[in-house]
């Protein structure tokens, strides 16, 4: 890692400590409100997904009106407490990490875990233990500094070189590519959605996703959630854009003309809330996540004010794997 890798991390992560203080503006808080409003569903992982998931945390309610799921965030405090009884974990950051806490759960029979937000789709089908239940629509971009004489377009090919290090210039620009933490879900759909198996020694890694204040140079490019930087630029959550403006993909843009996510776009990817298969009968699980007619997946009003667009296959339970 670079001098300026190092750099531009320790500034995130000094930034994200910073910044807890500030996350109360949005209208979903950090974590529960208060640590021990514990609920009936621990939720974790996706950075992309927290947000809209303490929106959906603050609406959905079950038959006695009491607020059914609990999310913490990916950052925050170093431990999360789950549950009322035991249940001090690390705090997951990804949906990788997500998803992992979820099959310890399992595997323990600790219920501390109940459910993995996850913006990517599975990874390890060896088993059908966990199932990947849809609920919304999101699309990953590239973006970069407004200020950037970089293109505003880009091919899938060259977001491949560039992230191989076989490009490593345009419009006489050095470019700087950089890509988040090893477990976010949006790191490795955006990968595998342009051919990258192995990222080049030019790419700057660790940075937490969906910021884009880690642009400071006039070469970095970086993957970005469209759902997030929409919910960021209308205030849903906390603004964290700071210069970054998104690219179109194969002349494609990422949003409509009325700034909302075009569901169209060539990396557009389905977002899931994790749950045990074993517990689809649950039915707090069932009421909560299962069907086109479960408590989320009626209230696109919260789906679509975090940026996200809605899908015709939310709730549906057929997508199992390990992780």
């Amino acid at each position: 890692m670079n001098v300026k890798s190092r750099a531009r991390i320790g500034a995130v992560v000094g930034a994200a400590a910073l910044g807890l203080g500030v996350m109360a503006a949005p209208a979903a808080q950090a974590d529960p409100v208060p640590v021990t409003d514990y609920r009936q569903l621990a939720a974790v992982g996706s950075d992309t997904t927290q947000d809209v998931l303490n929106g959906l945390g603050n609406s959905v309610r079950d038959a006695a009106n009491a607020k059914i799921i609990a999310s913490w965030n990916a950052t925050g405090s170093a431990t999360i407490k789950t549950k009322a009884t035991n249940c001090v974990i690390n705090r997951p950051n990804g949906s990788s990490a997500g998803i992992d806490a979820l099959r310890n759960a399992v595997d323990t029979a600790s219920g501390c875990v109940d459910v993995a937000r996850s913006s990517r789709g599975p990874v390890d089908t060896t088993t059908t233990d966990l199932a990947f239940v849809p609920f919304a629509k999101d699309a990953v971009t590239w973006a970069k500094r407004s200020d950037s004489a970089l293109p505003s377009n880009l091919t899938t090919a060259d977001l491949k070189g560039i992230y191989e290090c076989s490009i490593t210039s345009l419009n006489g620009v050095a470019l700087t590519p950089i890509l988040p933490q090893a477990n976010s879900g949006t790191r490795q759909f955006f990968l595998s959605s342009i051919g990258v198996t192995t990222p080049g020694a030019c790419v700057t890694q660790g940075v937490q996703e969906n910021d884009g204040t880690v642009l400071d140079s006039a070469g970095d490019v970086v993957p970005y959630s469209v759902a997030q930087y929409i919910a960021q630029e209308k205030g849903s959550v906390t603004d964290r854009r700071g210069a970054a403006v998104l690219g179109s993909i194969g002349g494609v843009a990422p949003r409509n003309a009325d700034t909302t996510l075009n569901t169209s776009f060539p990396l557009a990817r389905d977002v899931y809330n994790v749950v045990p298969t074993a517990k689809l009968t649950d039915a707090t699980i069932a009421y909560t996540f299962v069907g086109s007619s479960s408590k989320v997946c009626l209230d696109t009003a919260t789906i679509t004010n975090y940026g996200f667009g809605t899908v015709a296959n939310c709730g549906d339970t057929t997508l199992r794997a390990e992780r």
